[in-house]
């Protein structure tokens, strides 16, 4: 049980891995199985389809993304250093030369099957959630100050960290993003 739990894990990594450089149409089961050493009989044993392994890389990443939403929480920090918390869970993705695996995603969406299509949307929703109740509680605080709904900025914030990270990739330069993610929260402090 535990040497399947393991393999499934690498496989995870590895798919993982290859979503966020190359995308999900850009990398098929021989290209796992070819990195682990594994065949692609192996692969399907543990994901039937591309479609159960996409979808099962989108939970998982989603449950990490949660779970670091709240640590951040956690912490005894002002909206606007929650914000920026948030901003380096994007930022140590950038620094491994890698994409967030959700707006990797978001990219092909058309292409992708339902149950992946639906998983991606339901990170982005958690995503703008809790963007939302940061910014909520930073106004009634004092320590945001912005117009218009909570909701509607929350997902210009999602949208403009996703894009940032996007327009940074070819510059191979995580500076550029740092410096685009700052300037963003700070319109709003």
């Amino acid at each position: 049980m535990a040497d399947q739990i393991d393999t499934s894990a690498r496989i995870l990594d590895a798919a993982e891995r290859l979503v966020q450089l190359r995308g999900f149409n850009g990398f098929s089961y021989a290209d796992v199985a070819a990195e682990l050493g594994v065949t692609k009989a192996s692969l399907h044993y543990h994901f039937p389809s591309k479609s159960d392994l996409g979808e099962a890389l989108i939970v998982r990443y989603g449950e990490r993304f949660g779970a670091a939403l709240e640590a951040i929480d956690a912490a005894p920090s002002e909206a606007q250093e929650k914000l920026l918390a948030y901003a380096d869970l994007y930022a140590n993705v950038l620094e491994d030369h890698r994409m967030c695996l959700c707006g990797m995603l978001a990219a092909e969406y058309k292409t992708l099957p339902e149950p992946m299509q639906r998983a991606v949307l339901a990170f982005f929703e958690r995503n703008e959630i809790w963007l939302a109740g940061v910014l909520e509680q930073g106004e009634s605080r004092g320590d945001l100050h912005f117009t218009g709904s909570s909701q509607d900025l929350a997902r210009a914030i999602l949208s403009a960290l996703e894009g940032a990270l996007l327009t940074s990739r070819p510059y191979d330069d995580p500076a550029r993003f740092q410096t685009t993610a700052r300037r963003l929260i700070a319109m709003v402090a």
